[in-house]
């Protein structure tokens, strides 16, 4: 599904490797033509394995191998997970059921790919074209998740000039002892970035693998944090550790930072095949203390490129009032057992990236929100809130109990020129969403294309369809203007009638939806009556075009 976007920091390779396959795709169609003799097919591409912690628990359901290679895969609450790296070239996938019993059905997603395996016995082979974020259903099984990544090309040294190794002196951090490393870590993470900003760079911290506790980092300009495979920070949920940042009233449980950037910071990096780890529900029973895993505030110049953020108990990733963003081969794997865990939310930004991710949990894993100057989540942050311009998500594949993609629920301060596209949601409540509940400023050229939905198993405030466009009275009513839904793959429309309901002075107006093909149809619906549209109110400007 990987598809391209133009963009800044490592995506022109992925444009590039689409034109290359193309222009293959071309030359052996004229060789098959003129009769030449063809060349092989893609070798197989070289399979990376990534240590896991003995904090992570073995799958009871699935064994996995990819290109012969042996891969772990362990057991999570709501569906199990294998993360691997795959260099370039294909990969051939061979999923056991663990206790040997034949395989009666299966199901691969994204759908749109047309992958078909081949079952022996308790086995199940298909193969991929390329690095993928796979989710593979076995009977009765729960769902496996294989997330294979792209191989690092940026890996750095462990040691020298400029890096700075927290496991070396004079940081010694110890990983898998359960003691506190955070001092250890600071020092680091302090230490590279004034080499970074003294010498025109980024100064590295390099964290080999192994589980290190942690309280709160802080992040300065100038500082790529590199977090090696099998590397896990990982979150305790124990006050004394921690600066309470926030509160969420709707949980009635304090927040705080997991990780953050200093106010006016910039040129900050955190890449590697790590996991960011919020410890789910064990993180709360101390002092029912939340946490956001990662927040990017007041910063410019941020990329997140290739980790995985893993049980939050409050919105993951928070990117707030910044600019100039990219979070890339990014993995949220959340609960479903635990409310108001979305997986990242962009708040109050502009010329924001996210491309190439997967997010799971309860609630939203992608979304565009905006706040006013003090609210609850970061009562904490100076300052006056901001607009959100310029938010790109791309390449996207979303399961929920809520929305697959949404703008919203906040619209306090405008929101403009946001898209989603090339995204595939394997299951939610609502797969395109835009919930104007809070707040009295506009949302404008909001955009959804090429978006593959496969399942609407859950309701969501009654909600459970395709497509649900409202607007609330909290905190005022503001318009929604100008929003394209354009070429999507609806494979289950859910059972509640899709929605555009504006209010008495704060219409939804300008609303095109184009080529769109609804389940059991192979063409595009020419009636809003074909596409289940029917919930109507305070609307203007309505069409639908093959």
């Amino acid at each position: 599904m990987r598809s391209p976007l133009i963009a800044a920091d490592g995506v022109e390779s992925r444009v590039l490797r689409c034109l290359a396959l193309g222009l293959t795709a071309l030359l052996l169609g004229v060789a098959a033509l003129l009769g030449l003799p063809q060349s092989a097919q893609a070798a197989p591409g070289a399979v990376g394995v990534y240590p896991v912690p003995s904090i992570y628990s073995a799958s009871t359901d699935y064994r996995l191998a990819v290109n012969g290679t042996s891969v772990p895969v362990t057991k999570y609450p709501g569906y199990d997970i294998a993360q691997l790296a795959l260099g370039t070239g294909t990969a051939t996938i061979a999923v056991t059921k663990v206790n040997n019993t034949d395989i009666g059905s299966y199901g691969i997603s994204p759908q749109k790919l047309g992958i078909t395996g081949s079952v022996s016995g308790s086995t199940l082979t298909f193969t991929v074209q390329n690095d993928e974020y796979l989710i593979v259903k076995l009977d009765g099984r729960p769902n496996l998740v294989i997330a294979a990544d792209p191989a690092e090309t940026n890996r750095p040294a462990s040691s020298g000039t400029g890096i700075f190794n927290v496991q070396s002196a004079p940081y010694s951090a110890q990983p898998n002892t359960g003691a506190y490393t955070t001092t250890a870590f600071q020092n680091a993470l302090n230490d590279a970035a004034a080499y970074g900003s003294a010498n025109g760079t980024q100064g590295i911290v390099y964290v080999p693998a192994g589980v290190y506790t942690l309280g709160n980092l802080y992040l300065r300009s100038n500082l790529a944090f590199y977090l090696a495979p099998g590397t896990v920070l990982r979150y305790t949920g124990d006050r004394d550790h921690y600066v309470v940042n926030g509160h969420k009233n709707s949980q009635q449980r304090d927040l705080t930072w997991f990780i953050s950037t200093r106010y006016s910071s910039t040129n900050i990096k955190i890449y590697g095949r790590g996991i960011i780890d919020g410890n789910g529900q064990a993180a709360l029973a101390p002092d029912n203390l939340g946490v956001n895993l990662l927040a990017p505030i007041y910063t410019s110049g941020f990329t997140v490129d290739g980790i995985t953020f893993r049980e939050a108990s409050s919105w993951a990733v928070i990117p707030l009032r910044s600019s100039n963003m990219t979070f890339r081969n990014i993995k949220m794997f959340n609960r479903f057992d635990m409310g108001e865990n979305d997986g990242i939310d962009v708040m109050e930004s502009t010329d924001v990236t996210v491309d190439h991710a997967i997010g799971i949990g309860l609630d939203d894993p992608f979304s565009t929100k905006t706040w006013p100057d003090v609210t609850d989540i970061y009562g904490t942050v100076p300052g006056t809130a901001r607009p959100l311009d310029n938010v790109t998500f791309n390449d996207l594949v979303s399961w929920t109990y809520c929305y697959g993609v949404k703008v919203g629920q906040g619209i306090v301060q405008p929101q403009s020129r946001v898209t989603f596209q090339h995204v595939v949601v394997h299951d939610a409540a609502v797969g395109i969403g835009v919930h104007h509940k809070y707040g009295a400023a506009s949302a404008t050229n909001i955009k959804f294309d090429d978006i593959d939905i496969e399942r609407l198993s859950f309701k969501n405030d009654d909600n459970q369809t395709w497509l649900a466009m409202m607007t609330g009275s909290t905190q005022g009513i503001g318009p929604v203007t100008g929003v394209t839904i354009s070429n999507v793959k609806v494979r289950n429309a859910g059972i509640t009638a899709a929605r555009v309901n504006g209010l008495p002075g704060a219409p939804i107006t300008g609303v095109a939806l184009k080529n769109i093909v609804m389940p059991g149809s192979t063409t595009p619906a020419t009636t809003l009556s074909q596409v289940n549209l029917t919930n109507l109110s305070d609307y203007g400007s309505l069409t639908i075009t093959p």
